[in-house]
């Protein structure tokens, strides 16, 4: 589109294009357009989405936005069409002055991915102005012995445009005696000078009428003239000349006020008041010179009035007359050009923009946070900014293009270390002394599903007492998650393991929202007496997270069995029967009594009593091992049926037991036979003992040997797999007497017959048939034993269920406490050993 007043040239170039990272690509690039001034709001500028290369539908989807540290209030952008719009009328003049160069900056930015455009509009001038002079008439007096070749200052005409459109040519009406010259000054302007050619006769013409025309050089041309009236004196014939045309001096814009400038000196030839001298700011001056500097008329001093400002003005430019206080006056110019050398005097204006307030702390190093842009007014280093944060944290500024720079992540991040960041930014200049601008912007790390649930225990163990009530809780697991929102949200599971002996879901429930495990059944001890189970944690997270853990279940026995006679048979009416020879002597064992109870533990320790007898003086029981001996020998008088009303009880609380008869029968028999017996009586209990002996310690001694061995065997074996302990599973029986499990366990010498031990397999799992069975030596009064696990024993972190004791630990058969809590017993079934 042209604009009907002129012209407009479209001018687009693109002049880098760096990319960036602001949790998406950010790009940077920079347009120009050139247009006149004075456009009609409304007026096109250009077409962005064109010059992009872009399809309108998508940069309206990209929601373009214009940022707010540009010059947005002359422009604006139809996002429909992609067209930047003239906004406001701009007056060049008025925007830039004498400047040769008036640009307009635009920003603006669109979304997924973020991209920031700057665009940079030229303000093209245009013959708007007509040159003016600050008077219509201008009267001079000369006197008429001025030589020619005298020049007289006039009044020059401004012109606010620039370029072509500005001053061009200055025009004088015919003239016999005057000519005009037009000077050019150090800031291009122009003005004219009045030169007599010919000199005056102030009796042929006293008065001359001149006409000054200044034009322009725009098209069609503007101008203004002035009507010059010259009225020819007499009299003073010499004007006062400076020892220099022009001087030149340097200022620092933050001088103090009344500092001087410099002092001029004119001199004048003349005598008396012809050649006395006064000093005045020649009419070129502007009205805010005047108020920058202050000239002394008498003394020639300049100096400083108001504050100056090397960013606004650097260079003034002084025109300076000396007039003579002759008649008429005569005078002479000269000028004086002020530099203003720039101090560091303005900090640096920092704009945050593009600012992101959360990041995800899985963003990598280089993600760019925010667009930082600094402006200095000063010049040189004093204008040179650099931009930095604290060095302790996981963010630095990375400087893309002069005066812009980005924030951007350093370093990892890790919200549950440190959920928000105060980040201190500072813009600092390399003048001397440096200044600085300090911002403040907060940055919160978002979360994501980074970490998994961890149990507060490894592994649990729970110790349940049999015939628990159902839906009784049973235990409660519990785990944290440092993450948040979704992310820490925790569920409970249990967890099927089709090989499991014992069908523990069928037993337990669990509430996935607290951790709360329970029982559906009641437990029996003598049908299970441990269990274990598997329980998985899981965050809400996408994806979510797991941890699991292994929850091992001792069920303690409760005395809840009587105890069962096993020997002698028992007929009815709970009677035994049970035939002895009256040669029978004192101290004989007569007969044995055998129960068995199937609680554990205390609970089945039996003592056998008599609690009634015919005779009580011939019979009595050994109560641990429920030997029936005589406590005298028979005597033909003692009738031939003795009853024995016996008691066995357990050692529970409360005890349980169970009462049986026995009849007694003494029997007639020759003496040799009757002796024979009693020989072969006491040579049977005599060879017992001694054989119980014999292989209680001969069994002793091969188990102990052949379980070292394989004990040492598995521990090679296991520490090639990197386990803490390993054990596998026995076939049959593994024998545990005299083996050294992580400390010192010593079996009673007294021990006769065959022991069963545990499996534990390589899982830590310990199955249901954990009874040991074993026989002690009539004459001990020892029931069981048990293998007890230290407080200390803990569960592998890297293999759950592997229990890991410590090998600095020991304990001795005699020192179990019962502050232990088993994981293996025995009990002894006090069975009839021949």
């Amino acid at each position: 589109m042209i604009h009907p007043a002129g012209y407009r040239v479209l001018q687009v170039g693109i002049l880098h294009l760096l990319p960036l990272w602001l949790l998406v690509t950010l790009t940077y690039a920079q347009f120009r357009y050139s247009i006149p001034e004075e456009l009609n709001r409304g007026e096109i500028v250009g077409n962005i989405a064109k010059d992009l290369g872009t399809d309108v539908a998508k940069l309206v989807a990209a929601n373009l936005q214009v940022l707010s540290d540009s010059d947005s209030q002359y422009f604006s952008i139809n996002v429909n069409n992609g067209a930047i719009l003239v906004n406001d009328r701009i007056d060049r003049e008025l925007l830039c002055g004498q400047s040769i160069t008036c640009i307009l900056n635009l920003k603006f930015a669109i979304e997924n991915p973020v991209e920031v455009y700057r665009i940079e509009v030229e303000i093209l001038d245009i013959n708007d102005n007509s040159p003016r002079f600050q008077s219509e008439e201008l009267t001079l007096k000369i006197n008429e012995l001025a030589s020619p070749g005298a020049r007289f200052l006039i009044p020059n005409a401004q012109d606010p445009d620039i370029g072509s459109n500005a001053l061009q040519e200055y025009h004088l009406s015919p003239s016999e005696n005057f000519a005009l010259i037009v000077k050019k000054r150090t800031d291009g302007s122009k003005f004219p000078e009045l030169v007599l050619e010919k000199a005056l006769d102030r009796e042929q013409t006293a008065v001359h009428h001149l006409v000054l025309k200044a034009e322009d050089g725009g098209v069609p041309c503007r101008s203004s003239t002035m009507k010059i009236t010259i009225i020819v004196l007499d009299a003073n014939d010499n004007h006062p000349a400076f020892d220099q045309p022009s001087y030149n001096v340097q200022l620092k814009e933050n001088a103090p006020k009344n500092s001087l400038v410099i002092k001029l000196n004119a001199t004048d030839l003349d005598e008396g008041p012809n050649g006395e001298i006064e000093y005045f700011f020649s009419s070129h001056n502007s009205e805010a010179l005047s108020n920058i500097f202050q000239l002394n008329s008498e003394t020639g001093e300049i100096r400083v009035l108001g504050n100056l400002d090397f960013e606004e003005i650097s260079v003034y430019e002084i025109d300076i007359e000396a007039r003579d206080k002759g008649s008429p006056i005569m005078e002479e110019h000269c000028s004086v050009i002020v530099h203003i050398i720039d101090v560091n005097d303005n900090t640096p204006e920092m704009t945050i923009s593009a600012f992101s307030s959360s990041v995800p702390e899985d963003s990598p190093a280089g993600t760019v946070v925010a667009v930082i842009t600094i402006k200095d007014k000063d010049h040189g280093d004093n204008g040179r900014v650099q931009c930095q944060v604290d060095k302790n944290l996981p963010f630095t500024v990375r400087e893309d293009f002069e005066h812009q720079f980005s924030l951007i992540t350093s370093d990892n991040l890790d919200r549950e270390s440190v959920s928000e960041y105060q980040i201190t930014i500072t813009a600092k200049d390399m003048g001397n002394p440096p200044l600085s601008t300090v911002k403040i912007i907060s940055v919160s790390v978002s979360d994501v599903n980074d970490n998994t649930p961890q149990f507060v225990e490894p592994v649990y163990e729970v110790f349940v007492e049999e015939n628990n009530k159902a839906g009784e809780l049973l235990c409660t697991v519990s785990a944290t998650d440092p993450d948040l929102d979704q992310n820490s949200r925790l569920s409970y599971s249990i967890l099927q393991n089709p090989k499991e002996d014992y069908a523990s879901s069928s037993h337990i429930y669990i509430n996935s929202e607290n951790g709360q495990v329970y029982l559906k059944f009641p437990l029996d001890y003598e049908r299970i007496n441990y269990f274990q189970f598997q329980i998985e944690v899981s965050d809400a997270g996408s994806p979510p997270l797991r941890n699991k853990t292994v929850v091992h279940v001792f069920v303690l026995d409760q005395n809840d069995n009587s105890p069962v006679v096993v020997f002698p048979v028992i007929g009815a009416n709970s009677v035994a029967q049970c035939k002895i020879p009256r040669s029978t002597g004192p101290n004989v064992m007569v007969s044995k009594i055998s129960a068995v109870d199937h609680d554990s533990g205390r609970n089945a320790w039996l003592s056998y009593n008599l609690l009634e007898a015919t005779d009580p003086t011939l019979f009595s029981i050994v109560m641990r091992t429920g030997e029936i001996r005589t406590k005298r020998a028979i005597q033909d008088v003692d009738p031939n049926v003795h009853e024995l009303l016996l008691l066995v009880k357990d050692s529970g609380e409360p005890c349980l037991s169970t009462s049986v008869t026995v009849m007694m029968t003494l029997e007639d028999k020759d003496l040799e036979v009757s002796q024979g017996v009693k020989d072969h009586s006491k040579k049977r209990n005599i060879s017992s003992l001694t054989l119980y002996l014999i292989v209680c310690l001969i069994v002793i001694s091969v188990i102990s040997l052949i379980g070292l061995a394989a004990l040492g065997i598995k521990i090679h074996k296991c520490e090639n797999k990197n386990f803490p302990l390993c054990c596998r599973q026995n076939q049959k029986k593994a024998v545990v007497a005299g083996s050294k499990l992580h400390g010192t366990f010593q079996l009673h010498p007294s021990l006769c017959n065959t022991i069963i031990g545990v499996r534990v397999d390589c899982a830590g799992n310990i199955p249901s048939n954990r009874r040991v069975r074993t026989c002690f030596s009539p004459v001990s009064d020892i029931s069981e034993f048990m293998f007890m696990r230290p407080p200390h024993v803990t569960a592998s972190s890297s293999s759950p269920g592997i229990l890991v004791p410590d090998p600095n630990f020991s304990i001795a058969s005699n020192e179990v406490s019962s502050q232990y809590l088993p994981l293996l017993e025995t009990k002894v079934k006090q069975d009839e050993c021949h």
